[in-house]
């Protein structure tokens, strides 16, 4: 079973790696009575405070296995690789690489690789409403006037 990798660490970042994308297959998350082979959670493992991340391979034919929903949470998804199908509140609809899907707490989900490769995806989760406009990257980020150390 792959495992995640903690680069490096300080004061006001982490760095850690969940391996190659095509290595992401190797990771076994356990669910309770199952185990979900292929998913790997990694937002904990690097510290984050706002969102949770995790990446996901899919092999052909394979689905998510099972619709579900959030309390709080909305859910960016990114296909990576691969292509398949997406199902939100009984709708259907293609996705492939650079598709980029976001979903309400409330929509019931589910991903299914329908392609002949090993579908990839990054889904990044947050607490829906959380941004205002106060949060746009234009207002809230500062271009330091510091020289680039490389």
């Amino acid at each position: 079973m792959k495992q995640i990798e903690t680069i490096a660490t300080g004061k006001n970042y982490s760095s850690v790696s969940v391996g190659k994308m095509n290595e992401i297959i190797e990771h076994e998350l356990p669910m309770g009575d199952f185990t979900l082979k292929g998913k790997v959670f990694a937002g904990q493992a690097v510290g984050a405070t706002g969102s949770e991340l995790s990446f996901q391979t899919l092999v052909p034919g394979q689905d998510s296995g099972f619709l579900h929903t959030h309390k709080t949470h909305e859910e960016l998804y990114i296909i990576l690789k691969g292509e398949g199908q997406y199902q939100v509140d009984g709708e259907i609809f293609p996705v492939s690489e650079g598709t980029i899907i976001r979903v309400a707490p409330n929509g019931k989900r589910a991903l299914k690789n329908t392609g002949s490769e090993n579908l990839t995806m990054l889904c990044i989760q947050y607490k829906a409403n959380a941004f205002t406009e106060a949060d746009s990257p234009m207002t809230d980020g500062t271009i330091l006037q510091e020289e680039l150390k490389w």
